[in-house]
């Protein structure tokens, strides 16, 4: 945004390597560079290596190069579920979980051996929209049919000459040849060096420098990513996602302010701790009651992500933001069989009738225990179902019919009443000045009040600090989110990176990180 003002820019050298993010930011960058365009300005892509997030953004560059030896690899997209039920059988681990709506896959893989029915309709109902959107957005922007964009798919290409011959990219180049090819461009002598300033050095240019800022008008921007947790624990860092606590003094802080005309609640989260997320819904309403609050959501708002978000006056989600899955999920594991098995022995002496009710693991839940525990995971969830009512002014029935934990993509929770726009950050900018009054004419000071608080995994699984006490057994991690405040308003973590593509890491460690991310 910056560069297309900046007369000190010629155009952009963009240099596409395998992207981690979610579709939500891949579709919000794609159109800054659509935007960027709009300047006169060029922007041409490099892309050594190359699957369909990277070939999203890629295409929308006036030009597109790749070596002779790049990897090209737009076979598909794909889903994918993990299951330990018949793992934990075989060790005499029985969990037991309760999870509310049919569509709440979390703790699914941990229960069960094989993918639900309801969990494949969500999940191919997910892929279908995405792989949609890319096939219709590569074809608009190519010029060519979608049905010609699906065979090319369908035909497994992987030869770098046949992208050029039908004009998936523009040449084939080395990036000594493009930077060549950029000096011509620009008149430059070839013994002259190239004068480019790097990302890292670029993003330090104030926005004042270059006229963008001191307007009188001013919108906050508060980021909130990551798992959400209640309050900071011993292994949390500056990156352990969204801290309930710290959010709130952000917020109230704000709130309190006279400087701030409008707000935008960034929300990038799966979810985590369901008293964690309605104490910031709580805060969020009051902050709407005196100035406008509007959710912009990036790759995934869902669970207590939604939790937090349906608390603003406006929704605006990307085509592909994951959102959604109002449900909660809360478990412990009965290790008895496990116990026996290898010689341990527990005793537990207790007073009060639901003493034992997460610390005995050493048995499974006594009939009028199993039904407590199930109708404090019911009365969890119809209130975050009757808040979503209360706060998209629907009916609960109708809200019904669109939670039970199904996870939607922007684009059909818009239709669904659960989002009002679809768009990004500037988008929601845009919303906010409308709320309070400011003409849309009228420029005002964008003001980020925090950075993003979660590294890219933490994002996309939903694990939060969970591997920074990576010694914390499965059974300890349980009992925590099975306690009377652990219910979680949590996604399941494992379709992030499925949708995204092929993953590289160890599939003993995926496996256990799966595990861990529904909790």
């Amino acid at each position: 945004m910056k560069a297309a003002y900046d007369p000190r820019i010629s155009g952009v050298y963009l240099h596409i390597e395998p992207l981690g993010c979610g579709w939500g930011k891949v579709e919000e960058i794609r159109r800054h560079i659509l935007d960027f365009r709009k300047s006169g300005k060029f922007i041409v892509g490099y892309a050594p290596a190359c699957g369909e997030k990277e070939y999203y953004i890629g295409c929308a560059c006036q030009e597109l190069y790749a070596p002779p030896s790049a990897y090209f690899a737009l076979y598909g997209l794909t889903v994918q579920a993990s299951f330990l039920g018949g793992v934990f059988e075989k060790v005499g681990i029985e969990p037991q979980v309760q999870r509310i709506g049919k569509y709440k896959s979390a703790g699914d893989q941990l229960m069960r051996k094989s993918i639900s029915d309801e969990n494949r309709e969500m999940l191919t109902a997910l892929l279908d929209n995405i792989y949609g959107n890319w096939l219709e957005k590569v074809a608009l922007t190519k010029g060519k049919k979608k049905e010609d964009i699906e065979q090319f798919v369908n035909d497994g290409v992987y030869q770098i000459e046949r992208l050029k011959e039908e004009s998936w990219i523009t040449d084939i180049k080395y990036n000594d040849e493009v930077m060549s090819m950029l000096k011509e461009r620009l008149g430059i002598l070839k013994d002259k060096k190239l004068p480019e300033v790097d990302y890292r050095k670029y993003s330090k240019v104030r926005r004042w420098t270059l006229g963008l800022t001191g307007y009188k008008d001013q919108i906050a921007v508060i980021r909130a990513s990551g798992s959400i947790s209640r309050t900071r624990g011993p292994f949390s860092s500056p990156s352990s996602g969204i801290i309930a606590e710290k959010l709130i003094e952000k917020i109230r802080s704000v709130r309190e302010s006279k400087r701030f005309k409008a707000v935008v609640l960034r929300i990038d989260s799966p979810g985590g701790d369901a008293l964690a997320s309605d104490l910031m819904w709580r805060e969020i309403r009051l902050l709407a009651e005196s100035k406008p609050v509007i959710a912009s959501m990036a790759d995934v708002a869902a669970s207590g992500g939604y939790y937090m978000a349906m608390a603003a006056q406006a929704v605006v989600a990307e085509n592909l933001t994951l959102t959604g899955s109002i449900g909660v999920v809360t478990g412990k594991f009965y290790l008895g069989n496990l116990y026996e098995k290898i010689g341990f022995n527990k005793e537990t002496i207790s007073r009060g009738r639901y003493a034992e009710l997460t610390a005995a693991e050493q048995r499974p839940f006594r009939p009028e225990e199993a039904e407590l525990f199930a109708k404090s995971a019911q009365h969890a969830y119809t209130q975050f179902r009757d808040k979503a009512a209360l706060s998209r002014s629907m009916t609960v029935d109708k809200m019904e019919e669109v939670a039970q934990g199904r996870v939607w993509t922007g684009k059909d929770a818009l239709s669904r009443g659960l989002v009002d726009a679809v768009g990004g950050l500037s988008r929601a900018v845009a919303i906010a000045k409308q709320k309070a009054n400011i003409p849309q004419d009228r420029q005002v000071s964008v003001v980020e009040l925090s950075r993003p608080s979660a590294s890219l995994p933490e994002v996309l699984s939903g694990i939060g600090s969970s591997l920074a006490g990576a010694d914390r057994t499965l059974k300890e991690l349980l009992n925590d989110v099975a306690s009377s405040d652990g219910i979680q308003a949590r996604m399941d973590g494992i379709m992030f990176e499925k949708l995204g593509g092929a993953t590289y890491t160890n599939p003993l460690f995926m496996l256990i990180k799966d595990c861990l991310s529904s909790f």
